[in-house]
């Protein structure tokens, strides 16, 4: 039985999600600490996921800023539990993502692994990605593996479904091998769009988007991405889906309300979501919604309505706060690296093999 951290920070950029588990047979969430992304610092990352001027360095001093608020969230929820860090085996740092092109053979995830175990004096495991794209992978999505370790036993023909920025399925039936890719923009573009349009960095509840109607040409022309044509093993980012591209798609149509563009963006994720699922997994007996998206109302209601006949609910249903699966995934990756046990899946990201994934950082 030994203790670790997990600490994410997805495409979204709102902040670092930092979680305690106990790992035995089973990880075990024991308590979690959430750090909002200064708003300076997110600028920063953002503006690091595509080329500009002096960007090594600039991403240099970002890392160290990543690493030393990560420092500061463990240093806090550390006093919290009376813990000291001797008594922390690992963290699991994913750092934050600022360029995922495997096509081109490389990601890029930053959070100076070095300082962090510096700043905390507890080992770190980092740079997870990449042992899986250097043996072909796409070196995303990781977290199907940690699905199967949680709801595997559950014995149903079941879905798990992160949406963060982008969108990610891991599929688990008896019998086979675990599957899972990323099925598209989750969030990523309809914050963009309520940010740019109303200024708010999100739309709580989805209650905007329900206020429009969704536009049938629009939304058909956003899902003929070639992207959404392919089935997995696949993965995407920022690179792909941005404002830019959704202005390219805009600009060739008539425009339309705001709010129906959001309606539409809203309905894009929902139908990237399903029919990627319906066409790698029949029979789907239910769905486990995890991550931010778990908490927009019209979208899991509109997830509901395009899988009648599976139960769709959050993770909270199985007694997995949706909040925290991505946090417990790399503290659990972390104890994989430690003890040799592969954490890629192939059948996910078309690696050659299984693979030991992580750099340790020793305190």
């Amino acid at each position: 039985m030994a203790l670790y951290l997990g600490v994410m920070s997805g495409t979204s950029l709102d902040g670092l999600d930092i979680a305690l588990i106990e790992q035995h047979e089973q990880p075990r969430l024991l308590a979690t600490h959430y750090i909002p992304m200064p708003v300076d610092l997110r600028q920063d990352l953002l503006e690091l996921c595509a080329s500009g001027p002096d960007e090594i360095a600039r991403a240099a001093l970002a890392e160290n800023r990543w690493a030393t608020l990560a420092a500061q969230g463990i240093e806090h929820l550390l006093a919290g539990q009376g813990l000291a860090p001797a008594a922390i085996r690992a963290i699991g740092s994913h750092g934050q993502t600022i360029r995922h092109e495997p096509a081109r053979g490389f990601t890029v995830q930053i959070g100076n692994p070095a300082l962090l175990a510096e700043l905390t004096g507890i080992c770190v495991v980092g740079d997870f990605r990449r042992r899986d794209v250097a043996a072909g992978g796409q070196g995303a999505p990781l977290v199907p593996a940690f699905h199967e370790a949680l709801f595997g036993h559950l014995g149903q023909r079941l879905a798990v479904l992160n949406v963060g920025g982008f969108s990610n399925l891991s599929l688990i039936a008896r019998d086979t091998p675990v599957h899972g890719f990323d099925c598209g923009p989750g969030n990523v573009l309809l914050d963009a769009w309520i940010e740019r349009k109303r200024g708010q960095p999100f739309d709580a509840d989805g209650a905007w988007a329900a206020s429009g109607v969704v536009q049938a040409d629009l939304l058909n022309t956003l899902l003929g991405d070639p992207f959404f044509a392919g089935s997995g093993p696949k993965s995407t980012g920022r690179e792909v889906f941005n404002l830019a591209w959704l202005d390219s798609h805009l600009g060739a149509l008539p425009g339309y309300r705001d709010e129906d563009v959001q309606a539409t963006l809203l309905e894009l994720t929902a139908r990237s979501i399903i029919d990627s699922l319906r066409q790698a997994q029949q029979g789907t007996e239910a769905l486990l919604v995890c991550g931010g998206g778990a908490r927009n109302a019209a979208l899991m209601a509109r997830l509901a309505q395009l899988l009648p006949g599976a139960q769709v609910s959050s993770t909270a249903a199985q007694g997995i706060d949706a909040d925290w699966v991505e946090a417990m995934a790399f503290a659990w990756l972390a104890h994989c690296c430690l003890e040799g046990i592969p954490a890629n899946r192939p059948s996910v990201t078309a690696a050659k093999g299984l693979r030991v994934l992580g750099a340790i950082y020793p305190a």
